[in-house]
């Protein structure tokens, strides 16, 4: 069970056995690791069908140094220009390329293994609070404010009321000046408290844009 599918040469029926498998792993690799990750659609259409791209590289250029060097300088003429990924979707990438290993070389059960195996571990970990060391539940808010208002203090008084803390992430100014967006890293005290929050800062801005976001999703423009 645990033995390479392929022997000395490769016939079409290893090849198509191998491509169900890794194709079929790679889906419900995707699935589970859609419960954990926020993403879009196409991602998780590319990771699933990762593993049996990979794996079939490593079939036809197995064996082969020539191969090799010009599919790895066929790789080095893509650019990827859109912009990097979260930490969850490079590890869900790196996932779904070290089982695509697995399956070129045949080992169709490691494969199997290593990805549903790592699918399960990382959302179980994911699942446990072990690494939030007193950090959890701390998102982005960003505010929009006219110029009229001080935006050092201005909101001090609602903080204090729902917030168990909150420190300043940035100010920008925009609409010609006439505006500030602030930026806050928050920590509610009550989670379900969340839209009485956001109406007091309405209130105080003059309705203008409010945002609470995961941290990790800041932008390096407010």
């Amino acid at each position: 069970m645990f033995d390479s599918i392929y022997t000395t040469t490769l016939t079409a029926q290893t090849f198509f056995m191998m491509a169900g498998v890794s194709l079929a792993a790679g889906l419900i690799f995707s699935w589970i690791m859609s419960f954990r990750i926020r993403s879009t659609r196409r991602f998780f259409l590319v990771t699933a069908i990762m593993p049996f791209a990979i794996a079939t590289v490593i079939t036809f250029v197995s064996g082969s140094i020539g191969a090799g060097i010009a599919m790895g300088g066929t790789f080095s003429l893509i650019r990827f220009r859109s912009a990097q990924g979260s930490a969850d979707e490079l590890a869900a990438i790196l996932m779904a390329m070290s089982s695509g290993i697995a399956f070129g070389m045949g080992y169709l059960a490691y494969g199997v293994v290593i990805l549903l195996g790592l699918a399960l571990v990382y959302s179980l970990i994911a699942a446990l609070p072990i690494f939030e060391h007193g950090g959890g539940g701390e998102r982005l808010l960003k505010v929009t404010i006219p110029e009229s208002l001080d935006y050092v203090t201005v909101f001090d008084d609602i903080f204090d009321s729902y917030l168990s803390y909150h420190e300043p992430d940035g100010v920008k100014t925009t609409a010609m000046g006439s505006l500030f967006k602030l930026s806050f890293r928050i920590k509610m005290k009550d989670g379900s408290q969340e839209k009485q929050f956001l109406d007091k800062l309405r209130e105080r801005n003059g309705n203008l844009e409010v945002a609470i976001l995961p941290y990790y999703e800041k932008q390096i423009q407010l």
